[in-house]
């Protein structure tokens, strides 16, 4: 062949801030899913499914232009329209409520796939992303807000997380906090921004980067707000107030910003809602108010919410959300109340795995059906065809070989934990021989001697062939 007509190869690469998931791994996330799902279907959520791609106007309102649209994953579509692949189900969820003017409200949706963003790719910091989110679209009612942190509870302690927070607080208190520290609304965001660090940088960073700014650990210069003594000084005594939790930390603010009329509504909300969650039995060892947290300045008008997992803080925020009742407002010129939470699943997933939260598998099959004498090919499907009848995921040797060896080594190597043995004496007797093979693999470990490892107990037994189907009932269900 000359090297004009020989075949150019193509690199197999994933695009930079993409990832592809092993199937161990993707049955880890169908099974988190699986139980995120059926906590919120428990509380009555209904599943909506809305479009990848939207009208770019829709996304990014009818003002945007080029650079806007570069900031996402936009580009010319067909009959020349700009279009964009959603970054957040928010206002997909907006365009839905818009557009079915006779939906029922209140409505509670859950929704998970997909989202993408034009970010900077970083460590566990992608392109593309799962999120798993719950709102309830069209009420003012703070049982709403009860209702989202009961269920992100709920779910995590499905998710049979042992050591998790929950905690919430109330945009209107730092609203009302803004006013009382004298400071514009042209920093308000700085400095919300900085209080919301908090928790990673600690109390003496936060005043500092009020202040003139500060040196952090790499050395690097941290650019401060540049608050007056006077505001900083107020700042401190919010703060100390904060470090304090649940009822004794409402009725400290009360005293320091409750003659401001955002931050007394703000309390008297949080105070609404703690009635709610004890009245609903919500255990109090999982969730409080926690006034430093700040969550999106910009998009959030009442409570605010978030969950950190005790002994991971290093993973940062996993289910968080709030209140936002400017919802439809671009659609409609008018708002229509919501509140809701998300959760970023592949940083719950990472989690929840070096949690030992999930039990991890390899395989769906549950056994493997070996291939030895191909003449008994209608026998072993008959095998196949009867495990699968009575619920027991299986699968039958569909490669080349009928080395016996082989086949068992491509059962133990894709992690299917029983696989079945059975020739033409055994078919003829009614037999067939079950090889246990995460027994036969714990005891390799013990023993290098093979004699002794086929005579050990539960690494492979031979029944008759009527009682496999109970025989592996019995076995997987221990």
């Amino acid at each position: 062949m000359s090297k004009k007509n020989k075949k150019q190869k193509v690199k197999p690469q994933v695009l930079k801030g993409f990832r592809d998931y092993v199937p161990s791994e993707q049955l880890a996330r169908e099974a988190m899913l699986a139980k995120i799902r059926d906590s919120f279907e428990l509380m009555g959520f209904l599943p909506l499914q809305t479009a990848s791609l939207e009208f770019a106007e829709t996304l990014l309102g009818s003002h945007y232009n080029e650079d806007s649209l570069n900031e996402l994953f936009g580009f010319k579509g067909p009959d020349d329209v700009d279009m964009a692949l959603r970054y957040e189900f928010t206002v997909s969820l907006a365009r839905f409520v818009a557009s079915n003017p006779t939906l029922p409200l209140p409505f509670r949706r859950y929704q998970y796939g997909n989202v993408w963003r034009v970010d900077k790719p970083g460590p566990g910091r992608y392109r593309e992303f799962m999120q798993f989110d719950i709102d309830i679209v069209g009420t003012q009612n703070l049982l709403a807000d009860s209702e989202i942190i009961a269920g992100m509870v709920s779910t995590m302690q499905n998710l049979d997380v042992k050591n998790f927070k929950v905690r919430f607080s109330n945009r209107k208190i730092l609203n009302g906090l803004m006013e009382y520290a004298s400071i514009s609304p042209e920093k308000s965001s700085d400095v919300m921004r900085v209080v919301d660090k908090l928790d990673k940088q600690g109390r003496d960073a936060v005043i500092l980067e009020l202040g003139a700014g500060r040196i952090d650990v790499s050395g690097d210069k941290i650019k401060g707000v540049e608050l007056e003594n006077s505001q900083i000084s107020k700042m401190e005594e919010f703060l100390d107030i904060a470090s304090v939790k649940d009822t004794d930390a409402l009725n400290n603010v009360e005293k320091l910003l409750g003659s401001i009329e955002i931050s007394q509504t703000g309390i008297d909300e949080l105070r609404t809602i703690l009635i709610n969650l004890e009245n609903m039995d919500v255990d109090k060892s999982c969730r409080e108010i926690d006034l430093t947290i700040v969550r999106g300045l910009g998009y959030y008008t009442g409570p605010v919410l978030e969950t950190t997992l005790l002994d991971l803080p290093e993973y940062g925020s996993v289910f968080s959300g709030g209140r936002y009742d400017n919802l439809v407002d671009r659609f409609l010129g008018r708002s229509i109340p919501a509140v809701g939470s998300s959760i970023g699943v592949d940083r719950l997933l990472a989690a929840l795995i070096a949690l030992d939260a999930l039990k991890m598998k390899r395989a769906t099959s549950q056994v493997l059906v070996t291939v030895m004498d191909k003449e008994r090919l209608p026998d072993y499907l008959k095998l196949l065809r009867e495990l699968r009848a009575a619920g027991i995921a299986s699968e039958i040797f569909s490669g080349d070989t009928k080395n016996l060896t082989k086949q068992i080594k491509y059962g133990d190597k894709v992690g299917i934990p029983f696989a079945v043995i059975a020739g033409s004496d055994e078919f003829e007797n009614g037999m067939v021989t079950v090889k246990n093979m995460q027994a036969g693999k714990e005891k390799a470990k013990e023993t290098s001697d093979r004699e002794e490892w086929l005579k050990a107990e539960d690494i492979q037994e031979t029944i008759k062939v009527d009682t496999l189907i109970a025989y592996i009932k019995e076995k997987t269900s221990a």
